[in-house]
């Protein structure tokens, strides 16, 4: 395996996209702006290639589908299809060339961050984004663990939801490299959303804000009623604040995460300042002119630091107006979103 199968973020930009995924490319662009992502490495689409070969991964997946006599076409065949195409990538060891090159990197995230065996996600990046379609692992803790963590996250490009995708668009089944962001873990109060647009009228001149009490998750994937700010994006003044009900919230435990009840005296709560809202509004606006269009930024808010400096970006992508979808999409959208 050759070294430049992983990069540090900070060694990529948005030229990088194709090699190692959407999300890698621009957590590199945002460290070369200077803004406050967490230290971590990329996995390339290369990596992921050379494990389903290495393996003989993808020789046995496609030997599988062969066998399915009709193909691939109703809910409860993609769902069977998913199950066994995941066992059989989730089974490979990983080769020892690929496994010492990760964990050398991943002992050198350990050191620059003083911790022994630090907590990470592995997150899924593809070459072109696709919000929801692969998978996240979240509060990742030592070797062991990151190792399989990261077969899962390849192993998620097998899922029903881009099975279907790749069936629709007449795409490979057996084939849909992906890279892997490897992010120190952020010690969150809060975590949200921000739309640089409204994502409901593509009204330019306001931002949105989503937040909830603890990891993200809960609002990327929409489990919770957040609370909601509104923006106007010349002048930072929140014209409108919504307090969302936050009965659930995303929470690490001692390994990996847990949905749990919101307490009462957060779920009652804005779970942000008006001035951390401003802040996450600037950066908003940072990205939105860097990359010339509205963006679709996660972040989180650190408990470890003080404001400004206590605001994560996890991720930004070109925000999708509702609006602009085509309606094939939409309906797939409420499709995939009902399978899983």
């Amino acid at each position: 395996m050759h070294e430049r199968f992983i990069f540090w973020f900070e060694e990529l930009g948005q030229e990088h996209c194709e090699i190692v995924g959407s999300k890698c490319g621009n957590l590199g662009e945002m460290a070369k702006m200077g803004l406050p992502i967490p230290p971590g490495f990329a996995l390339s689409v290369d990596a992921y290639k050379d494990f389903m070969i290495q393996t003989n991964a993808i020789q046995e997946i496609k030997e599988y589908l062969g066998k399915l006599s009709g193909g691939i076409e109703n809910i409860q065949q993609f769902n069977q299809a998913s199950e066994e195409i995941r066992q059989i990538a989730e089974s490979k060891e990983m080769p020892n060339v690929m496994k010492e090159l990760i964990l050398s990197y991943y002992d050198h995230l350990c050191h620059k961050c003083n911790c022994t065996d630090i907590a990470v996600s592995t997150r899924s990046a593809g070459p072109v984004s696709h919000p929801g379609q692969y998978e996240t692992y979240l509060n990742v803790k030592g070797k062991a663990d990151l190792l399989e963590k990261i077969k899962k996250v390849w192993a998620s490009s097998f899922n029903p939801r881009s099975l279907a995708f790749r069936k629709r668009k007449g795409l490979p089944l057996e084939n849909d490299p992906i890279g892997v962001a490897v992010l120190k873990m952020i010690n969150a109060r809060t975590a949200g959303i921000i739309f640089t647009a409204d994502p409901n009228t593509g009204d330019t001149s306001r931002m949105i804000i989503e937040a909830n009490w603890g990891l993200g998750e809960s609002v990327v994937g929409g489990e919770a009623m957040p609370d909601v700010y509104v923006l106007n994006k010349e002048s930072l003044e929140i014209v409108e604040k919504k307090l969302g009900k936050k009965s659930r919230y995303v929470t690490c435990k001692e390994l990996g995460v847990a949905e749990e009840d919101c307490p009462t005296d957060l779920s009652g709560t804005f779970c942000l300042g008006d001035e951390e809202v401003k802040e996450v509004g600037k950066l908003g606006i940072l990205l939105e002119k860097h990359f010339g269009v509205p963006q679709d930024v996660e972040w989180a808010i650190d408990r470890d630091f003080e404001l400004p400096k206590s605001i994560i970006l996890l991720q930004t992508r070109a925000e999708v107006i509702a609006q602009k979808k085509a309606p094939i999409d939409q309906v797939l959208d409420l499709i995939v979103r009902r399978w899983t």
